[in-house]
Order: structure tokens, then sequence, then C-alpha cells
């Protein structure tokens, strides 16, 4: 046979990592989350938000990554810094989630009101978006430096992941908003997916831990 995998080896590895660390930081409750729910339902310019969301997450990403991997050229101690900084990160937002996993909470997402023209949901989206000050930690500086710190010939194959997850997580918000709505409306759902991106969490940040402890 000649045919191959697409992704193999160390690329799917990376490609794997990157997906799962950004699907983690991205699935939570909050008013991004909540408003592409909304447009789903009401099923306007779902197309349009999916997108919006989608690319704002994949420049923030790609931004993260290789202008943290230029500031990183050169500078292992810094690299270092960052690593165990994210690790203990991850190690939180993982604790966080547990917590949020014992607690009974949900997503509303309102489907009264006047609907919104294009222009003006687009505005909602970046609103939500891009004033946000924990998507510039989260995208930018916690997934720019752990993409960073892959080989540079593999960064791209990380970039791709993470990018994977925010473009299928919003999709799937947008467009299965009505079989998504009552579900994301029951805690018990809330409770199980918050339990397994605490899992998440806590296998990448134990990945972070071997490179520091070798001295790398």
């Amino acid at each position: 046979m000649n045919s191959l995998p697409l992704i193999a080896g160390p690329a799917q590895a990376v490609f794997l990592q990157g997906l799962g660390l950004s699907l983690g930081l991205i699935v939570a409750i909050g008013a991004q989350n909540a408003f592409v729910l909304r447009q789903g339902l009401r099923r306007e310019h779902v197309g349009g938000i999916v997108l919006f969301c989608a690319l704002a997450d994949a420049v923030l990403i790609a931004a993260g990554v290789l202008g943290m991997a230029q500031a990183l050229a050169g500078r292992p101690g810094l690299a270092r810094v960052l690593a165990l900084a994210g690790a203990m990160f991850l190690a939180w937002y993982g604790w966080q989630a547990l917590q949020r996993a014992r607690r009974a909470t949900s997503l509303q997402a309102a489907q009264g009101g006047a609907g919104l023209g294009l222009a003006a949901a687009l505005a909602q989206a970046a609103a939500f978006t891009l004033l946000n000050p924990h998507v510039y930690l989260d995208t930018v500086l916690l997934v720019g430096s752990i993409g960073a710190r892959q080989p540079v010939a593999l960064q791209p194959w990380f970039i791709a992941g993470a990018c994977s997850a925010s473009l299928t997580w919003f999709a799937a918000l947008g467009y299965g908003a009505r079989w998504l709505g009552p579900w994301f409306a029951r805690p018990r759902a809330w409770q199980l997916l918050d339990g397994l991106v605490a899992l998440t969490m806590f296998v990448l940040a134990a990945s972070l831990l071997p490179p520091l402890l070798a001295g790398i």
C-alpha cells in the first residue's frame, strides 16, 4: 500500500495536544458561548458568527504560537519559566473545572427579543471575543507558549489542532443548537463536561513536567 495516514507520528501527537488544550479552554459557560448558542437557536447569521469566532481564535492562536516562538528563541531559561507557569495554570484550571463539576450550573441562551442584523451580530460577537481579557491569557499567552515549545516543523500541526478545536466547538454550538440547547440546560451535562475538561487539563499539565525535570 502506498497510502499514508494524513497525520502520523509526532505530528499526530502535537495536533492532538493542540486540539485537547484549545478544546479544554474554550468549553466553558460564558457570554461568547451563550451568544453563539442563542444565534443558533434563532437561526440568525449562524454561519457568519461561527466563522468569525473561529477565525478570531485562529488569528490569536497563530499569533501567540509564532510570536512566542520568536520571543523564546535562544532563551531556554524563559522557556522553562513559561512552561512551569503553564503547567501550574493548567493544573489550576483543571482544579477549577473539578470544582464546577461539583456544582449544578447550566448554560441558558435567551431566545426572546428582536432579531439582529448581520453587522450588529458580528459586532456583538467581536465584543464577546476580543473584549474578554481571558482570551489573551488563554489563547495568546498559554496556548502560544506551549505551542512555541514544539519543534518548528511541528508548530503548524499544533496550530491546526488548536484551530480545529475552536471551529468544531463553535460549529457544534451554532448548528447543533436545536439539539444542544436543551442538553446544555441540564446541570448534569455540564458536570460531566467539566469533569472531562479537568482530566484533560491535568494530563496536559503533567505533559509539561518531564522536560522541566530533565533540565531542558
